[in-house]
């Protein structure tokens, strides 16, 4: 392992703008109601990067009454055209900060600088100006009923949405929920995760910028436990839309059903990577070592079962070690460098916890699992052979730099193994036999599989799964019908 990590971090400090650290509410920025403030953290130095108003109930309800008033104001009589030019103005401005925005990104949230201009900002970007191009074209239908009745369907905007975003990709996963919302004719009140709060409140004075009315995005940054808990049970928001744990994704559940809120959840999961005997063995562990390690392992669809046929197990593992073992940590902004920090010290202990589980479960830690330097939250990717499907580093989410490696016999062997835990959002399988990927695909409890590849997402393609791993549909034409409610409408041809 190469550990290249600069303890000034003078260039990324330097170049990046830090943004209001007010909320954001009805278009101004203004401090929370008591006053009260967060650090927000980086996490690669451990160095205070700004601080944060952080907002209460009292905040909550002053951005839901201010999206409500813009709800039933001019974004919802605006044409859709003008939604959707707004929208545009926003990527377009996006894109002359993209600099500024990626190094805010790196520093909130600990990524490397490389891996945050290659997936986080362009998915954002295009996200938005792929709904952006939606705004008008959300259509109803004519339905023939009968001789003396025009009968047809529209589509309106659910109301105010409240988008709560996590921490492992504020930029990106925040964009998946505003810009389909935005597009709709929705209002929003976000809740950026506490940890991360930065990026959120630079895109609210982009938004500003491009045009957007007041009131139409609100962001009260904040604990979960308050401002989470105060949208989701706030009898004037329509919908939750949110990405996280499934402990915190069942408690949305409970809140929302007071009033019956429509609510979108994507949970996680604990997704297999299978490799068969035959597979180009070579790709197969490059994909799978990204498929795990990228984004210090802090993924939802994490590759962290990589599932191997018994003849080429061992090769496997070797190939991963090596993999792992060649990993670049340190400097974020550095290009070079492709495993940043995870995102916070509770969260290392997390994970570094986990590794002594799965040692006194009986796998055998090939590599990794330790932490890196006395400052900052790296750890050492971690590889692990031996492992057995019942073990609790095979079933539960760990969100890190940690791999299982887990032996199967034949085809049905690899499904059993691969469909056996709580979670459904992905899996992969890698084969030179198509009609074997093919009836993989078919079995597989997953709401993405991805064959002979690992990892891809595209806003154009449905994203989310089932069982601990949510429910609902982000992505494509399923978020246009998450963030709309269809209407019947019936003239009478007869006067």
């Amino acid at each position: 392992m190469s550990l290249a990590y600069k303890l000034d971090h003078a260039e990324t400090r330097a170049d990046a703008h830090i943004p209001s650290k007010l909320l954001l509410i009805d278009g101004r920025h203004v401090a929370s109601a008591s006053g009260r403030t967060f650090k927000s953290i980086n996490p690669a130095t451990e160095e205070v990067i700004a601080t944060v108003a952080e907002a209460g109930e009292a905040d909550v309800n002053r951005a839901v009454a201010a999206a409500r008033r813009a709800f039933e104001g001019r974004w919802r009589t605006m044409r859709a055209a003008e939604r959707g030019h707004i929208l545009l103005r926003l990527a377009d401005l996006m894109t002359r900060h993209a600099d500024e925005i990626a190094r805010l990104e790196s520093l909130d949230a600990g990524k490397p600088i490389a891996g945050v201009l290659r997936q986080d900002l362009p998915a954002a970007i295009d996200t938005l100006t792929y709904y952006a191009g939606w705004a008008d074209k959300i259509l109803g239908e004519v339905v023939p009923t009968r001789d003396d009745a025009l009968t047809y369907t529209m589509r309106e905007p659910v109301g105010v949405v409240a988008a709560i975003v996590p921490w492992n990709f504020p930029l990106m996963i925040g964009m998946w929920k505003l810009a389909p919302a935005l597009a709709c004719g929705c209002t929003v009140v976000m809740k950026p995760a506490e940890l991360t709060s930065l990026s959120a409140l630079r895109i609210g004075e982009l938004a500003l910028e491009a045009g957007l009315p007041t009131g139409v995005l609100n962001i009260v940054p904040g604990p979960g436990r308050v401002v989470g808990d105060a949208l989701v049970n706030h009898p004037d928001v329509d919908m939750v839309t949110f990405t996280g744990s499934p402990g915190v994704g069942r408690g949305i559940m409970r809140g929302a059903a007071g009033s019956f809120k429509r609510v979108s959840l994507e949970l996680g999961g604990k997704s297999a990577n299978v490799i068969f005997d035959d597979a180009d063995l070579v790709a197969a562990t490059r994909a799978a070592a990204s498929g795990i390690f990228f984004n210090a392992g802090q993924v939802c669809s994490a590759g962290s079962r990589v599932l191997v046929q018994e003849k080429v197990y061992d090769e496997v593992v070797e190939r991963l070690t090596q993999r792992a073992r060649s990993l670049r940590m340190g400097d974020l902004s550095d290009r070079a460098t492709s495993l940043g920090p995870v995102i916070s010290e509770k969260q290392m202990n997390s994970i570094l916890d986990y590794v002594d589980i799965g040692q006194k479960e009986g796998a055998t830690l090939v590599t990794g699992g330790q932490r890196v330097g006395e400052r900052g939250y790296f750890i050492s990717p971690a590889v692990f052979a031996n492992v057995e499907h019942e073990m609790r580093i095979s079933q539960e989410e760990i969100f890190g730099p940690v791999v299982s490696v887990i032996k199967f016999k034949d085809e049905d062997d690899a499904i059993r193994i691969a469909n056996g835990t709580a979670f459904s959002l992905a899996a992969g399988a890698w084969s030179k036999d198509i009609g074997r990927l093919q009836r993989f695909a078919k079995r597989a409890k997953a709401g993405t599989v991805w064959l002979n590849t690992y990892g891809y997402t595209n806003v154009r393609l449905p994203w989310g799964g089932s069982g601990d791993s949510g429910l609902g549909r982000e992505h494509g034409t399923a978020a246009l019908e998450h963030f709309t409610e269809p209407k019947a409408v019936w003239l009478n041809l007869n006067g």
